[in-house]
């Protein structure tokens, strides 16, 4: 998954309304070059959506916005492939890696990432982004903690992206600019393509 992670560069985050609507989204993703998707817990459709996108062939859904122990069951049990949290949840962390289950827990301090440590981990969410430092938050935890990688998600859009992708310790970065939601339920699959390809192409990633 780190590999595709690096690969990718970016992780849309979801929050969709209508599971009818998932295919088509990773359709105009997968179009654009980026076939993953994170697709949050918001939404009472959350769930459904993960299960409609595990069998997708050559797509990689997530499932984001994970609280509880029974969540990461939920999701791990609909096909998801990997496992977001806006926070450190030791409990949760402890079910992922007991099931193999690749997970991705928010930090937001030093504390969290000296937990995220005593847990194993090497790659974490880094929650909010902009508003608690940005990149010259990452920049400044690169010396003491240069083993980890982070996954920066909140605020982050095409006018900042390569702000977070140029630091050696992001391997990606988060972010729902080109999969809002309004964009999603009025169907504009071709706006969600566009700016899919923008994004990839402003991150130096190739697109067919």
């Amino acid at each position: 998954m780190l590999e595709n992670l690096k690969k990718w560069k970016i992780v849309p985050v979801v929050a969709i309304d209508r599971v009818v609507d998932s295919v088509p989204l990773a359709d105009a993703l997968s179009a654009a070059g980026l076939p993953v998707a994170e697709i949050t817990l918001r939404t009472v459709a959350g769930l459904a959506a993960i299960a409609a996108l595990a069998d997708q062939p050559d797509f990689t859904v997530g499932a984001g916005t994970v609280h509880t122990v029974d969540q990461a069951k939920q999701v791990a049990e609909a096909g998801a492939k990997f496992v977001v949290t806006p926070g450190f949840n030791p409990k949760t962390v402890q079910w992922c890696l007991e099931n193999e289950m690749p997970i991705y827990p928010g930090v937001s301090s030093p504390t969290d990432l000296e937990t995220a440590i005593e847990f194993g981990l090497t790659v974490v969410k880094f929650f909010p982004a902009e508003m608690i430092g940005g990149a010259k938050m990452i920049k400044a935890l690169q010396g003491p903690y240069g083993d980890i990688r982070f996954i920066p998600t909140g605020g982050i859009n095409i006018s900042n992206l390569n702000d977070y992708l140029s630091l050696p310790s992001v391997v990606a970065c988060g972010g729902s600019w080109m999969v809002k939601s309004d964009l999603i339920n009025e169907g504009k699959f071709d706006d969600i393509k566009r700016l899919t390809v923008e994004a990839c192409t402003m991150a130096g990633r190739s697109f067919s």
